[in-house]
């Protein structure tokens, strides 16, 4: 990627082989209180794990950073060019200390979708720059705070939730939680099986292992019955919060209420670990997960996102909800598991 320098607030190009000005830009996502995907640890694994590339332009002055725009550049055979920010993230955009920022880093994003032929750029959060499309019908987000202990946390789930909590809790399931191979391979077993019972392509198995490296504080937490895990969900814990971000379960995780017990018993992990609150994360308006969430007691607010494209290349559609992959989607549901894992991930690194 290639961007030239704005005039007034300095902009350049940020060199992700300088490990002091990561740790700067670190320091400025934490003085911020930006986004877990404003981290550049959040790029590099993603790169680590998919071959999608980190990149990122910062504003100075005098010295001091003053703005930084996260960026992953996505290249794929199947979904095009874009600069994203950031990839595989429901996060992320402009994060800047003035306007003044803002609009340089703006500035030299469409400089750099221009040199570098991406065709556009997506900003998930953060200040839309005006001229751009902005959207904020498409995702919601959903938060609360965690309760002061197990029962009140249970007491706050609402009773219709709260009676398919406790009849997962009746079971008598086991609980684990870790970082290491097993986990992981667990983690995979469960996610990969859910995404493709949704008729979606499974991430790369390393990107998993990528952000397990990444982020020292993250784990997976697993509902087993026996053996044989029935719900995993691979979790961050970023600014006080809990991030359940990769979770999913088999067929068989329904009738033993397995999500249900894995959601709460994260939610009494997370307190123990210190976090105050519950980030359910981003759900499509209006879809299944955004039903389910609200049953839990929480409250749908929208995500504002932004893209800017140069009005040359195609605009690329990732957008699972879209009538034209409605026929695609049927006929993955219907892949054996195993032709799914192998094709899934070669498709899906184009996701970002």
């Amino acid at each position: 990627m290639n961007a030239p320098v704005k005039a007034g607030e300095s902009v350049r190009i940020v060199d992700f082989g300088d490990a002091e000005d990561l740790r700067r830009i670190e320091g400025f996502v934490v003085e911020m209180r930006a986004s877990l995907f404003h981290r550049p640890a959040w790029l590099r694994a993603v790169e680590a794990g998919t071959g999608q590339r980190a990149a990122g332009l910062v504003t100075e002055r005098l010295g001091v950073i003053t703005g930084w725009l996260p960026l992953t550049e996505v290249r794929s055979p199947l979904f095009g060019k874009a600069l994203v920010s950031s990839g595989f993230a429901v996060g992320g955009g402009i994060c800047a200390a003035s306007e003044a920022a803002a609009d340089a880093l703006a500035g030299a994003a469409q400089d750099a979708v221009r040199a570098g032929g991406f065709g556009e750029i997506e900003l998930r959060g953060g200040p839309v720059p005006a001229g751009w499309d902005c959207w904020s019908d498409k995702h919601c987000g959903f938060e609360r705070e965690l309760a002061g202990d197990d029962e009140t946390q249970l007491l706050a789930i609402p009773r219709k939730a709260r009676a398919e909590v406790r009849k997962g809790l009746g079971f008598g399931h086991r609980i684990t939680i870790g970082r290491g191979r097993d986990d992981l391979a667990a983690h995979y077993a469960c996610y990969s099986a859910s995404v493709r019972n949704l008729g979606t392509p499974v991430f790369p198995k390393r990107l998993f292992g990528a952000m397990i490296d990444a982020f020292p504080d993250s784990d997976i937490l697993t509902v087993w019955q026996g053996d044989t895990p029935l719900a995993s969900v691979l979790s961050f814990y970023h600014d006080g919060a809990v991030l359940p971000y990769w979770g999913g379960g088999t067929f068989a995780a329904r009738a033993a209420r397995a999500n249900e017990v894995m959601y709460y018993e994260l939610m009494l992990h997370a307190r123990r670990k210190g976090m105050t609150r519950f980030d359910f994360g981003r759900s499509k308006t209006g879809s299944g997960p955004y039903s389910f969430k609200k049953n839990w007691g929480f409250d749908p607010v929208p995500l504002t996102y932004g893209a800017w494209t140069d009005g040359v290349a195609a605009k690329r559609n990732i957008d699972p909800t879209d009538a034209g992959y409605s026929r695609k989607i049927e006929l993955w549901k219907r892949l054996p598991l195993p032709v799914a894992n192998l094709v899934g991930p070669w498709i899906a690194r184009g996701l970002a």
